[in-house]
């Protein structure tokens, strides 16, 4: 058995917490145990999921919060419409794209669209990246400065990148948002602790080439690809430009599909 298939409760013997976990390992066709004492494993508390690596629990644990200070003080401070990502996804004064992003991860680089107005449609196909993004919807949902805007502009569901880029059944989308997993060249000890802990549990997105094309089929105005700043164009083909930051960039496809 893996330990990305696993979910425990923090207390085994609260009855109600008991109850929860298994309910959400249910929902995420994740195996329940009751007690584990070590590898990467989902815990549901009573506040919130979080994935902790039992082996390094000074690590400390990984968790979605739209409310946190840091993001926060990104939404209030962090330049709005000036930051990179929205320039890189179009936003410009009351143009506010649609947007696909097929490998939500976390949510942040869709929080961050949300926001500013931006309509967000998520897309994760690791069942354990899931259960996380989706508890952290939930508890935003009902955070009292988020929380009206929140669940109006982020919708969610678990699933295929490649699946869904080819089969999708929604409004065609100005955008589509690609931020695949890559291999970390720096030393262990720069990588975020969520990074980290997810190149140990999931390894590299190895297909993330493949879904370039089917990207650009899809997107009514451009592709917008999040690369770190070493890595080359995904699938070797060169953007139409690029919007660099200190440690990644953007590269942007302009598509032009809309009739």
């Amino acid at each position: 058995m893996h330990d990305q298939h696993i979910l425990l409760p923090d207390n085994a013997n609260d009855p109600a917490l008991v109850n929860l976990a298994k309910a959400n390992a249910e929902r995420w066709h994740l195996s329940y145990q009751s007690k584990k004492d070590k590898g990467i494993v989902l815990v549901q508390c009573y506040d919130r999921v979080e994935l902790r690596n039992l082996d390094e629990p000074k690590m400390g644990p990984v968790y979605v919060d739209f409310a946190s200070d840091a993001l926060s003080w990104r939404r209030q401070h962090g330049g709005g419409k000036q930051e990179a990502i929205a320039k890189a996804v179009g936003v410009k004064g009351q143009s506010l794209p649609t947007v696909l992003d097929v490998t939500a991860g976390l949510g942040r680089d869709a929080f961050v669209l949300a926001s500013l107005g931006c309509h967000v449609q998520m897309v994760e196909r690791s069942p354990i990246v899931a259960a996380l993004l989706q508890d952290g919807l939930e508890r935003g949902a009902l955070n009292v400065e988020i929380g009206s805007w929140l669940s109006q502009r982020m919708q969610f569901q678990q699933a295929p990148s490649y699946n869904v880029l080819c089969n999708w059944q929604g409004a065609e989308p100005d955008v589509v948002y690609l931020d695949p997993m890559y291999p970390h060249k720096r030393k262990s000890a720069a990588v975020k602790k969520e990074m980290k802990v997810f190149q140990m549990l999931l390894g590299a997105d190895s297909d993330a080439d493949t879904l370039l094309a089917p990207a650009l089929q899809l997107a009514g105005k451009r592709v917008v690809v999040k690369r770190p700043d070493y890595a080359a164009p995904l699938n070797d083909q060169a953007p139409s430009m690029s919007i660099k930051t200190k440690k990644h960039r953007f590269d942007v496809y302009i598509t032009h599909n809309q009739s």
